[in-house]
């Protein structure tokens, strides 16, 4: 049987059953997403690190579509789900009408994702969210997130779950954030605080000895990052879940860090590619990136 289990729009209601069933008994929910780059900087002055790296991932996911999100189910001791113990969910993508950045989807394209089928069979976001708002993945504490550097991948489950913009403080999205998912661990931000050495999600998984299921889309890297924070787990924390006042809820790259120096990057050139008037009134907000303004 196949460890990851493809999800379109054609069996998303069977699937989504199949992981709120699971979730009980694996309430761990290790999620990575594959989004499509990044195409442009916020423009203004910046007191940390922290408040760019937030508006930059707002602007972004505020431009951009999702195109997969990836769930793999635990147990609380890292016992995986039965098989398919990975859900992979491929949503609604259109390369000749979505923004993108070229490096982005040609890495995604030699890891094999099918483009002409995101664009025929893709999830709708809105489907999506309106069964995971009632599934038990979200808004309770007795599930517990687990992600790696995920500000994007978070920002795109709020975009998803809201249907509205990100908000405009760092401080809100985070009270947002908490709302939906009311635990989270970040495996970059504790091996950050644990262990400072800038290494990989795939370096982390060769340390450790955890196997890559799949090539390296969505699905494959959330299984990774459940195998991952377990071994973590048992070698820093005594098999325990991190210290919550230390490590729960804090997210790499928006969590307190200072040191930045305030810069304008306002003086960037305009998209050379023709887009659509609501995405024209979004950019004049934001600087694009030249070279990965494609639509």
């Amino acid at each position: 049987m196949n460890r990851i289990r493809e999800v379109w729009e054609s069996n998303l209601d069977q699937e989504m059953a199949a992981l709120r069933e699971a979730v009980d008994n694996y309430p761990y929910i290790a999620m990575k997403t594959e989004f499509p780059g990044t195409v442009a900087r916020p423009i203004g002055n910046f007191k940390t690190h922290s408040e760019f790296q937030y508006q930059t991932m707002r602007c972004n996911v505020e431009l951009l579509k999702v195109i997969q999100i990836g769930i793999t189910l635990c147990d609380s001791s890292g016992n995986l789900a039965p098989e398919p113990h990975t859900w992979q969910f491929n949503f609604r993508f259109d390369l000749e009408e979505d923004m993108y950045a070229p490096d982005a989807v040609d890495v995604l394209r030699h890891a094999n994702l099918d483009f002409a089928r995101h664009q025929e069979m893709g999830i709708h976001p809105n489907d999506f969210a309106e069964i995971l708002i009632t599934s038990g993945l979200v808004l309770f504490d007795e599930v517990t997130w687990l992600s790696y550097a995920s500000q994007n991948d978070m920002g795109y489950l709020l975009k998803i779950l809201t249907g509205a913009a990100l908000p405009t403080l760092e401080s809100e999205f985070r009270e947002l954030l908490s709302l939906w998912f009311p635990r989270i661990y970040d495996v970059k931000y504790i091996m950050k605080i644990t262990r400072p050495i800038k290494i990989g999600l795939q370096e982390l998984a060769d340390e450790f000895q955890v196997a890559r299921v799949g090539p390296p889309q969505a699905g494959s890297d959330s299984h990774l990052i459940a195998g991952v924070y377990f071994k973590i787990r048992n070698s820093f924390f005594s098999g325990d879940d991190p210290d919550p006042s230390k490590f729960l809820n804090q997210i790499y790259g928006i969590s307190g860090d200072a040191g930045f120096t305030p810069t304008n990057l306002a003086a960037l050139p305009s998209p050379t590619n023709p887009v659509s008037h609501q995405t024209q009134s979004l950019l004049g907000q934001y600087a694009p990136i030249p070279y990965a303004m494609y639509r």
